[in-house]
């Protein structure tokens, strides 16, 4: 998939991914805290959503 980006929007994504890297990595120290089960699963949930919307905005990289 060929992307013709500004490097404007080259910074942006990078700034977009970093956050969902940041966030995936808080929200599994949260599951790993977590003692309820439901918020665990939700916190679960997140993280790996967080972690696919990097990898989807990744794709616009290569």
């Amino acid at each position: 998939m060929i992307h013709n980006l500004t490097e404007l929007e080259v910074e942006h994504l990078r700034s977009l991914i970093g956050g969902h890297a940041t966030l995936a990595k808080k929200l599994e120290v949260y599951v790993e805290k977590c003692k309820d089960p439901e918020l665990k699963a939700i916190f679960e949930r997140d993280a790996q959503a967080a972690k696919q919307a990097q990898q989807d905005l990744l794709s616009y990289l290569n």
